[in-house]
């Protein structure tokens, strides 16, 4: 994965601006791979770099909010429009707040994402070291045997790393659910594509006990502080 500039993946990933972020590494409350980043410039690759935020400095007098969506195929998770994405998934929350896509779902994918300006709830999702579930349904041009099932379970090499062990439910001749414990960039398509099995279509149902259950595409909804903390945990 091309290597981004810190504060522009903080500012991405909803846990500050890039100004804010800036002070943070300042401060000294920012670390990559375990080391206090010193380096305002410094570049980093979100795939294999473990990103930690002291939260506790963020404003204090922030109105934290979150939001829970139906992101609909089409939108992409980036807080620019471009002339190639004209559409960001920011457009479907008319809200004064500026909040921030809580990892990221490609383009041709849809399902539940979270839309958030609270920093600490980034980190406990998309932090490597929480192993956070996230639950999705994937459809196949073909009936997808067992044995190619059994492989995605026993985790796939990507770039010459095995990811990790998953767990696969087959809820269709071409259907099935599958459970992930991390979040390495379009992987549910590259791993389903080297058991030689490309993704038709792709939807994020679950992220921790966060269920998608009847929201239609593009609605959405504030979570309430018990989803919040169910979240955190």
């Amino acid at each position: 994965m091309e290597l981004i500039r810190i504060n522009k993946y903080m500012s991405q990933q909803g846990i500050a601006s890039r100004r804010e972020a800036d002070k943070l590494i300042e401060k000294g409350f920012v670390k990559v791979n375990g080391e206090v980043v010193t380096e305002m410039g410094l570049k980093i690759n979100p795939e294999t770099d473990e990103l930690e935020v002291d939260s506790v400095q963020m404003k204090a007098d922030k109105k934290l909010i979150t939001i829970a969506i139906n992101k609909p195929k089409g939108y992409v998770c980036s807080m620019k429009a471009t002339r190639q994405d004209p559409h960001i998934v920011t457009d479907l929350v008319n809200i004064p707040e500026r909040i921030y896509p809580v990892g990221r779902l490609d383009k041709e994918t849809s399902g539940l994402l979270l839309l958030t300006n609270d920093g600490t709830l980034v980190n406990q999702i998309i932090h490597p070291s929480s192993e956070s579930e996230k639950e999705y349904e994937v459809t196949f041009d073909v009936q997808i045997p067992m044995g190619a099932i059994r492989k995605l379970e026993q985790g796939v090499k990507l770039n010459g790393e095995k990811t990790l062990p998953t767990r696969v439910k087959k809820i269709g001749p071409a259907k099935i659910r599958i459970i992930l414990k991390e979040g390495k960039n379009r992987q549910v398509r590259r791993i389903c594509q080297k058991v030689g099995f490309p993704v038709k279509n792709l939807k994020r149902v679950r992220i921790k006990d966060l269920e998608l259950g009847d929201l239609q595409l593009g609605e959405w909804f504030y979570l309430n502080q018990n989803e919040i903390e169910w979240l955190k945990r």
